[in-house]
This record gives structure tokens, sequence and C-alpha cells, in this order.
């Protein structure tokens, strides 16, 4: 696996074998930042679910001034931090190794990647209602085209979804409250 542009193009990235995560396909990585294009650089982006971190680290690649990784698997988490240290992103990055569930709360970013493993399917209500409560100006989940996510999630819309094989994008983003004529 390689980073696809930006300042580490070409890098290669450890992997893990197994199931354990669900590294995001090249193209689908391609495709990710392709329709994020310019809004990425100087933004701070999370990686949840980060598995090998490539997200995270495409996105800092491409110019976001930080990344945030979230990732419960010990030895997962070990690998991001190899791969952010391969490249040379240490200084840019944070990796948490906790639940989702857990660390939510306390992530701050303008742009959340969520891609849970296949086995933990009920994670995307769970972790899409909680960044309902987070302000972003993105939250993107990878999912199998088979499973059809909600179209709102508390303020969060989805207003967006890109099939690239068998898995899509669905891009959600905060509604805005509608303003009352009469004020």
């Amino acid at each position: 696996m390689r980073v696809i542009a930006g300042r580490f193009r070409g890098r290669r990235l450890l992997s893990m074998e197994g199931m354990q995560t669900r590294p995001i396909l090249g193209r689908m990585r391609q495709r990710l930042f392709d329709i994020l294009q310019g809004q990425v650089e100087g933004r701070v982006f999370a990686d949840l679910y980060a598995g090998t971190g490539s997200v995270g680290i495409e996105a800092l690649s491409r110019g976001a001034k930080a990344a945030m990784f979230v990732e419960s698997s010990t030895r997962a988490a070990g690998l991001i931090r190899r791969n952010l240290e391969l490249v040379g992103a240490a200084d840019q990055a944070h990796v948490r190794q906790a639940p989702v569930s857990e660390a939510i709360d306390k992530l701050d970013a303008d742009i959340y990647f969520l891609g849970p493993p296949y086995e933990a399917i009920r994670e995307y209500a769970s972790t899409l209602a909680a960044l309902a409560r987070r302000p972003a100006q993105w939250v993107i989940a990878q999912h199998p085209k088979q499973l059809v996510l909600a179209e709102q999630y508390g303020s969060l819309r989805r207003v967006r979804v890109v099939r690239v094989g068998s898995n899509c994008l669905s891009m959600f983003r905060h509604e805005l409250p509608e303003s009352d004529p009469t004020e």
C-alpha cells in the first residue's frame, strides 16, 4: 500500500495481515480525496477505526495541518505510529489507542472519516450519532454497498453517496437550522 499523492506520494506504508483491519483500497482513497480536493489543506483530519492509518496519512500528505488516529487494537496503533515515522509525519499526528466510543467526545477535527471493521456494523449508527454532536466540515463513512446508512443522524444529513466497487462513501454535513422568518 502506498501514499497516492502529495508530499509523501509513493511512500510505502506497512500493513497488517488478516481481517483485523480493513485497509481502504487505493482507488477509494483516490476518489475520497478527489472529492475533498482543496478542503483538506490546513484542516485537522480524524481517522477513526484507523487500521494502518492510510487515510489520515493521505490527508497529511495532501496538506492537512494535523491528523488524529483512533484505533482500538494495540498492534494496529503501533503500526500507525511506525507508518507515521516512515513518512516523517509523527510530529503532525496524535495516535489514540482506544475504542472510538471512548475517544470521540475528546476529538476536535474539521473532517472525520470512519470505516469500522466488517464485523462492527453496529458502530456506524452510534459513531455517526456521536459525531452529530461534534462540529465538523465533513463526516465521511466508508461502508459496504449492502449497508444502507440513514439519511440523517442528529444534525448530520447525508449529502452524497459515492460507490467504488463493493464499497461506498457516505458523505455527511451538518444541517444548518432554518432561520425563523419572523425574526
